[in-house]
């Protein structure tokens, strides 16, 4: 348990995270909050940050982000583009290559290119070795680039509701740990 209150923040990707989604799953167990978007579908990374930039501006606690997908994009943007302060950590899990997805995939073109800046804050990446949207490769790549500890989680798809891993446990053991030692201040940005 963390040393002080912390509001975790969910971040679903593209579409959304459904009803059989981890991400949902935490909603309903844990009491995150999810940070909500005018347009699931048809995202654009201006109201995505407005968003989630006027969510953690009123957050009353330190704040974890817990991004999948291009809402990991969404994150690296926001931390690059807007003050962070108040932000302690965030969970990247399975962050989509939005720099090769572009072209299959044109709705995804405002969060190209991935920013390489380092976070400010303490992060982990969570990667698949059969994702469909990242190679391993290339989550390495952001996880080094964004500063983030780097956990490869083994043949897990998009690490979404077709993964099928319920209220995936060891998942949020991940976050347990990032989000206590921040809280702790023995996980730091890089």
């Amino acid at each position: 348990m963390s040393e002080s209150p912390v509001e975790t923040l969910i971040l679903p990707g593209l579409g959304g995270s459904g009803p059989d989604h981890w991400q949902t799953r935490w909603e309903a167990l844990y009491g995150y909050e999810r940070v909500e978007q005018v347009d699931w579908d048809r995202p654009s990374l201006d109201a995505w940050t407005e968003a989630l930039d006027a969510r953690v501006r009123r957050a009353a606690s330190p704040v974890v982000l817990v991004a999948h997908s291009l809402a990991c994009s969404l994150v690296a943007h926001w931390a690059r583009e807007r003050a962070s302060r108040g932000v302690i950590a965030a969970l990247l899990v399975a962050p989509a290559d939005v720099d090769a997805l572009v072209d299959a995939m044109p709705v995804v073109r405002s969060f190209a290119p991935v920013p390489e800046r380092a976070l400010p804050f303490a992060s982990a990446v969570v990667a698949s070795a059969d994702d469909p949207y990242v190679s391993l490769d290339r989550a390495r790549l952001f996880a080094s680039n964004w500063g983030s500890a780097f956990e490869d989680v083994g043949a897990l798809g998009h690490i979404n509701a077709a993964s099928k891993l319920g209220d995936w446990d060891d998942g949020h053991g991940m976050l347990v740990a990032l989000r206590d030692g921040a809280s702790r201040g023995t996980i730091t940005a890089t």
